[in-house]
């Protein structure tokens, strides 16, 4: 049975035609006259050395730029943008071409109302084929180099010269025989003479029309309906290949006619040419046989990675779904695992090969060719702050309460933890990486341990973490092992090869690793994290594979005491049931207790029960203003271009503050308070929070008030240690009030000028007192009601306090 040849209804010369008008004549401002176009270009300026593919002249950030730069650069009127990109492709400038199809979309709807092609429509049923013949059209359309590029010849370069003179000297010798003509003669494929990979940019969801979805598929939506269509899909890398050559154009030589002889690989696996086919082989007959070069064939660099569909996108009891992304040329090495992106490709079939191939039987695996990729959460480096927002943060930054706002706007949902989430959003900032001449690494980032009873909302804590952090790995103890956690070996099926596959600490490099379930880890499993929460590294060697991997990373815990709630008859120790060696390596840890108050049981019920209600936290008059994580992350971004230095009156105050430290350790032993995890690793981290803070302040120095709330947040993590385990201790706001200026005077937090013995200054404590929730009412009752006792008296016309009591009465 034979069927009629099918002609589609698509005219290819008619779209070819357009195309090359689209490439020849787009602008990225179309004007309706050429006075119009002058006007709405007086404040712009065009950088010629710009190397981006896409000049947006309509974007806010590149008006303020153009302004800014004015006189900077000469102005002029914008050239064609294709034809620009052309030009620098001949020159060997670039050699990567995009093509928007929001400008082809833009470019259709100013033709003639009759002469609509659909040429989006087009690309996007069939993206393939319409690479060829974009491709086609631009080898056209490429103009001649206007700069000397024979510095950059290559192997290719060298083959055309010899065959034109080659071609010369044939047309000459054969000059009355038509049949050797030159046009007879073996030309060069065009995918070996292109310098450039072509790729489309789909339509975005704001150009698209309004009867096309052009929204990012989850994994588990594409099907077999979008075979050869250009789809977007969204998903989570979790596994990314070497960067390998992927042969494109095999080239050979005949040893008889010394012809070169070129064959286009468009397959995974193909039958290389044995005899040659050139037309002198032929009409003598002679079988040539042709030998492999390597230096004339032309590879692409090519990269396999695995996507895998969202937490939020699978369905109540399905695993998530996977999908093979194949990346060539430019594309290659913008993915790491842990990236969440939007990848636009072409979704293809393909066959299985090898023993595969036999057991799949008529299966085919598919696969999606990327041409675009849109990275959802950039890294901090890579993260601009947008007009809004940098408006907003200068309006509020003014006011000096930037800190209050920022750890407020941090899981609002969840109720009281203020000094928790300060600590977090410390966390966040982190302080500077030092690295020294001699290869000595000093760490900057800040980890952080969450013990408490059960209902506290750790879990909640970590997961909000996760979610603001732009590159966050969110772990549990139980349900991670010591590989999982570092590195395991594995065998690439791409390559073969043996190859590492970092874990969660390694996916966390350069972002923030949350682990729940601290205490329910393997000793043997924990033990691997001591080198990351230190050195920043992990060491391999196994499999014959003997390297290192850098685990940038901070990591933030959270974890149950031993027998789940806190047992205040026991020491805290017991409670904890961690190895020193792992205590020290946290810079602040939180002891969370769930302690029964009216009060606070009152205003926690109606916290929640208004976030059930409503879904969303309940308007506080004193929260101030509030971030969405989008304005915390960029703010952070911002915050982490600065690296504070620690001057030598701050250091010195440091120092002395740490001594001090160091003392009441001593005092605390002889007490038998049996935890105190004053190390000179706490010295580390009380600079490293101060570095935060004047991070926080976009200052480039730490001030002594930077030192001072980093101490007031180690004595805040370290003091829920004992007030809750110490049986028949005075809770009233008074005596905390007192026991809180007291450890002041301690450790010389509020000393005035050189440390006069026993004189603090009001300011300073009214700061402390007010930042642990107090109000301005606990505080003078508290000095009026002590003053009474003759403990203290106030002078200076109420800006100092002053002990009267002497060293040896100050233990109670």
């Amino acid at each position: 049975m034979s069927l009629l040849q099918y002609s589609p209804p698509v005219d290819y010369a008619a779209q070819t035609i357009a195309v090359k008008d689209f490439l020849n004549t787009f602008k990225t401002i179309q004007s309706s006259s050429e006075a119009a176009a002058t006007e709405a270009l007086q404040d712009l300026n065009i950088d010629e050395g710009r190397t981006s593919d896409e000049y947006d002249f309509m974007d806010d950030a590149d008006e303020m730029d153009g302004a800014n730069t004015r006189g900077a650069s000469r102005r002029q009127i914008p050239k064609l943008k294709y034809m620009q990109i052309l030009q620098d492709v001949a020159n060997r400038e670039k050699s990567h071409l995009q093509i928007d199809l929001d400008d082809l979309e833009i470019f259709e709807k100013s033709r003639p109302e009759g002469d609509d092609l659909k040429l989006v429509q087009s690309i996007e049923k069939n993206a393939h084929h319409y690479v060829d013949l974009f491709s086609q059209a631009i080898d056209e359309l490429m103009p001649r180099p206007t700069k000397d590029i024979t510095y950059k010849d290559d192997v290719l370069d060298i083959i055309m010269s010899q065959r034109e003179r080659r071609n010369e000297a044939t047309e000459a010798a054969f000059e009355a025989d038509m049949e050797t003509d030159a046009g007879g003669l073996p030309m060069f494929p065009a995918e070996l003479t292109r310098r450039y990979t072509l790729n489309f940019k789909p339509v975005t969801p704001s150009g698209s029309s309004s009867d096309r979805d052009s929204k990012a598929l989850a994994v588990r939506n594409v099907r077999g309906e979008h075979l050869g269509n250009l789809i977007t899909v969204r998903g989570i890398t979790t596994r990314v290949s070497d960067v390998k050559p992927a042969i494109q154009i095999n080239a050979y030589t005949c040893d008889r006619c010394g012809c070169e002889v070129f064959q286009p690989v468009t397959t995974k696996q193909f039958m290389p040419f044995t005899e040659c086919i050139s037309e002198e082989c032929k009409k003598n007959n002679s079988k040539g046989q042709l030998f492999l070069s390597t230096r004339a064939s032309k590879f692409t660099p090519f990269q396999e990675v695995k996507i895998q569909e969202m937490a939020d996108q699978v369905p109540v009891g399905h695993i998530p779904r996977t999908l093979t992304i194949n990346c060539h040329g430019a594309l290659t090495r913008q993915m790491n695992p842990g990236d969440v992106v939007d990848i636009g490709g072409i979704f293809l079939p393909t066959p299985y090969t090898g023993f595969r191939a036999i057991r799949a039987g008529l299966l085919t695996d598919t696969y999606l060719e990327a041409h675009h990729i849109t990275q959802h959460k950039k890294s901090y480096n890579d993260m601009g702050m947008d007009r809004i927002t940098l408006h907003k943060i200068e309006q509020h930054q003014r006011s000096g309460n930037m800190y209050e706002y920022l750890s407020r706007s941090i899981a609002p949902e969840i109720y009281g933890h203020l000094d928790v989430k300060k600590a977090l959003l410390l966390l966040l900032i982190g302080g500077v990486t030092k690295e020294m001449g001699d290869g000595m690494h000093i760490r900057g980032d800040i980890n952080i341990c969450l013990m408490g009873d059960p209902g506290v909302a750790k879990s909640q804590l970590l997961r909000y973490i996760t979610k603001v952090a732009p590159r966050g790995v969110y772990t549990t103890g139980r349900g991670s092992s010591g590989v999982g956690l570092t590195a395991a070996v594995m065998r690439d099926p791409v390559t073969d090869e043996m190859v590492l596959e970092g874990g969660a600490l390694v996916l966390a490099d350069n972002g923030i690793c949350c682990i729940d379930e601290f205490d329910k880890m393997e000793d043997a499993d924990r033990t691997a994290i001591h080198e990351v929460m230190e050195q920043q590294t992990i060491s391999i060697s196994k499999a014959g594979i003997t390297t290192t991997l850098n685990a940038r990373t901070s990591i933030l815990a959270a974890a149950n005491p031993l027998y789940g709630r806190y047992n205040p008859r026991v020491s805290p120790v017991e409670n904890i049931n961690l190895p020193a060696a792992l205590l020290s390596r946290f810079d602040v840890m939180f002891l969370l207790l769930d302690t029964p108050s009216r009060e606070g049981d009152e205003e926690l019920a109606n916290h929640v029960t208004y976030v059930h209600m409503h879904n969303k936290h309940p308007e506080s008059e004193d929260a101030g203003v509030m971030f969405t994580p989008h304005e915390v992350r960029q703010y952070i971004a911002k915050a982490r271009t600065f690296r504070p230095i620690v001057p030598s009156n701050v250091s010195d105050y440091m120092v002395g503050a740490y001594v001090a430290m160091r003392k009441r350790q001593k005092v605390d032993e002889s007490k038998k308070r049996q935890f105190s995890h004053v190390t000179p690793r706490t010295l580390l981290g009380i600079v490293r929070l101060s570095q935060a803070l004047a991070r926080l302040r976009f200052s480039d120095q730490v001030v002594r008030e930077d030192v001072d709330e980093a101490l007031r947040l180690i004595e805040v993590s370290k003091a829920s240690l004992y007030n809750d385990g110490e049986q028949g201790a005075d809770n009233t706001p008074s005596s905390k009030i007192y026991n809180l200026i007291r450890s002041m005077k301690e450790s010389g937090a509020a000393a005035i000028g050189d440390g006069e013995q026993g004189e603090l200054s009001m300011r300073r404590i009214r700061e402390r007192v007010l930042a642990r929730g107090f109000t301005e009412d606990n505080l003078t009752m508290t000095i009026d009601e002590y003053a009474d006792m003759n403990l203290w008296q106030v002078t200076g016309n109420g800006t100092r306090l002053l002990f009267t009591e002497v060293d040896s009465d100050m233990d109670m």
